[in-house]
């Protein structure tokens, strides 16, 4: 080996350390060395060698060999770094960034399990590493393992106590923990280290909007907006939560502010189609919708939404094929299945409909709205017993948890002997409910020594009349927890669940209602004033027509062929907003519906019970009205849309003659109103 041969040798050499390639450096010094054993240049190379490889610690590994990694992963290369720092990892054991870089990237291509062992062996060469923990909580959230992700966290906060990346990702995990007051405080921290953090702000604004603190949320993120104008993803945050506060204009104002800055945000256009049709504007909700579709096709969330829009256009057909769309992008999503369980329910595939919303439940147990709903498929069924358990979960949903009421006695099961004690009944719904399930009075009085009932203060005289055996109050919560009048407890929605088999055997009960007897004979004289009978009063509309509502009802101009039949001396029994129909009725057909101005038909429920005692019929829509009068034994028509969750054993009224005349949903009410005619013509002569 010549000079020029050496020279070669001697770089190449080199080459190979600052490759870390030790070993075959370590050869080619000794190649040298063998043929040239005087070679200085050779022998501090191989001295050199040796003590790097008695002090491999945690910079064992040239720089240079770390910053290839480096330039590997910032180009993206996951893979790639993986198989280089495994390799390194033999020749440098106690490489401590080597063993953390390896473990990033094992995180980037979703090996977390992998990650996480890499976090280990970089904690046990450095124990106090905090990057490392903070590395090993990103891979643990991502595994799901959120508690031991919280515990990562905090010990690299231990260790760093002023790193606000640490903070903001323990914010995240704590909020998925839903511990929403502590994943603030960790987000609060995060920006207290680093003012300027709009990320931080942002996510905050998200766990104060999911933990009801909508106002705080908004001031957060219009705090996020100051800093970075541009920001897309906190207009549509904004936009969320003014929606929640029934913002709408501003919210739509938020949406499209999101979608200025960012205008493939499909996200951004769904919400805005959601907000669309919140607002009654269903043409442009659509268009909205449509949008977000073209720019995500898959995107199962507008699907459902469009779907929800085309329900309310009474376009189920549609509506139902675009759920089932959605389910193809995400089968498991319990929301479109609950939405779609609704949609078949109103298009009467009730067996279809319950099936949709068991898979609800499924894939969210505690899913109460669906249980809720669910009941009423299973009641509609026929399924009674277990509808009436079902309909249990009541108490668990938004509407109804506020209003549960919490007394130091128990709840009554239906098994607990009642002999010699005293039951509270407690109202929990409208009047009309109240009327319908006192029927069930009776049957509590004769297992219990005392009963008492808690109601509507203006129900009060007619039931306090009906039911003597029972002591009828007006509801006071003030005292719940102080109370000691009573064994037991149970809210009257729960009633039907323990006399199921006495109802059901029942099938002609009789009048449960009594009405004031010289309040009867003076409507009687009134009715006479008035013309010969027969007298038939009409109710078509609720005064509440939400949305929700309004298939159980008609239109006054629907009623032509009942309003039509010649001798009949009509009532008005609509309580609110009749005047303009009633006008509309003798403008249109020339009929006069009669009103007793000096009856507040909303508030004197006594009064309305003793009126429709002294008329020959009742012919109305679902409400209030046909409770109170088949509760008092008038003959009554009633007009019901069949697919109602309301058409079922505990919603139905009770009275010992009352015809139900049932539509489908797609059906108009003059059918229905047809056939009643019909039957009110030959009824006409015996009333008379």
């Amino acid at each position: 080996m010549h000079n020029f041969s050496v020279e070669q040798s001697l770089m190449k050499a080199k080459s190979y350390v600052n490759n870390g390639e030790i070993t075959e450096a370590q050869k080619l010094y000794e190649t040298i060395l063998k043929k040239f054993s005087n070679n200085l240049r050779a022998q501090q190379g191989l001295a050199a060698l040796k003590n790097y490889k008695t002090n491999k610690n945690t910079q064992s590994a040239p720089q240079e060999v770390f910053n290839r990694l480096v330039n590997l992963y910032n180009q993206g290369q996951f893979g790639e770094v993986v198989d280089q720092a495994q390799a390194l990892t033999k020749q440098y054991p106690k490489a401590i960034l080597i063993w953390n870089i390896l473990g990033i990237s094992r995180s980037q291509i979703g090996m977390f399990e992998e990650a996480i062992e890499a976090y280990k062996k970089t904690i046990s060469l450095k124990p106090d590493f905090a990057e490392a923990y903070c590395n090993m909580g990103l891979a643990l959230s991502n595994q799901g393992k959120l508690e031991e992700s919280v515990e990562a966290y905090k010990k690299s906060i231990l260790l760093n106590p002023n790193d606000a990346d640490t903070y903001f990702n323990l914010g995240i995990v704590l909020k998925d923990q839903g511990k929403f007051a502590e994943s603030i405080d960790a987000y609060k921290k995060s920006i207290s280290l680093k003012p300027d953090f709009v990320e931080a702000y942002n996510n905050m604004g998200t766990a104060l909007k999911d933990f009801g603190m909508l106002d705080d949320a908004v001031l957060v993120y219009k705090k996020t907006l100051l800093i970075k104008p541009d920001h897309a993803e906190a207009y549509n945050n904004l936009g969320i939560c003014l929606s929640k506060q029934g913002k709408l204009d501003e919210s739509v104002a938020a949406y499209k502010k999101a979608i200025l800055l960012k205008p493939d945000y499909y996200e951004s256009y769904n919400n805005l189609g959601k907000n669309l049709n919140d607002q009654g504007k269903s043409k442009e909700a659509l268009q909205a919708l449509n949008k977000a579709l073209s720019l995500k096709p898959d995107y199962a969330e507008a699907y459902n939404n469009m779907g929800n829009v085309l329900v309310e256009q009474n376009n189920l057909e549609k509506a139902i094929e675009l759920f089932k769309k959605a389910l193809l992008f995400k089968p498991q999503d319990y929301h479109v299945y609950f939405n779609l369980g609704n949609t078949l329910h109103k298009f009467g595939l009730f067996e279809e409909a319950e099936i949709s919303l068991r898979q609800a439940i499924m894939y969210k147990p505690d899913f109460a709205e669906a249980h809720k709903n669910l009941s009423f498929m299973l009641l509609n069924n026929g399924k009674l017993k277990e509808g009436l358990d079902e309909i249990e979960w009541r108490w668990k949903t938004d509407i109804f948890s506020g209003q549960k009421r919490n007394f130091l006695q128990p709840l009554w099961d239906g098994k607990q002997s009642l002999n010699g004690k005293r039951i509270l009944i407690w109202h929990e719904q409208g009047v009309g409910d109240t009327i319908n399930w006192s029927s069930v009075l009776p049957l509590v009085t004769n297992r219990a020594g005392h009963c008492i009932l808690e109601c509507q203060e203006k129900l009060i005289p007619l039931l306090k009349r009906s039911f003597p055996n029972v002591e009828v109050k007006p509801e006071d919560r003030s005292r719940d927890l102080k109370r000691d009048d009573f064994d037991y407890h149970l809210p009257m929605g729960s009633l039907y669940k323990h006399f199921l088999q006495e109802i059901t055997d029942n099938s002609k009960p009789d009048a449960h209602l009594i009405p004031n007897p010289d309040r009867v004979n003076h409507w009687i004289g009134r009715l006479n004033l008035l013309g010969k009978g027969p007298f038939i009063g009409i109710s078509w509309k609720s005064a509440n027509m939400s949305p929700i509502r309004l298939p159980n009802y008609s239109c006054i101009s629907e009623w032509s062929q009942i309003l039509s039949i010649p001798d009949i001396t009509f009532i008005n029994l609509q309580s609110k907003d009749f005047a303009d129909d009633l006008a509309k009725v003798r403008e249109e057909l020339g009929v006069t519906i009669h009103n007793f101005d000096d009856l507040d038909q909303w508030n004197n429920i006594d009064d309305v019970a003793a009126l429709c005692s002294a008329i020959d019929m009742v012919i109305c829509n679902h409400g209030t009205l046909p409770l109170i009068s088949g509760g008092v034994g008038t003959v009554t028509k009633l007009a019901n849309w069949r697919q109602s969750s309301w058409n079922n054993i505990l919603h139905n009224p009770v009275g010992p003659s009352i015809d139900i005349f049932e539509r489908d949903t797609l059906e108009p009410w003059e059918d229905v109103f047809k056939l009643i005619a019909q039957e009110v013509s030959k009824q006409k002569v015996i009333i008379t």
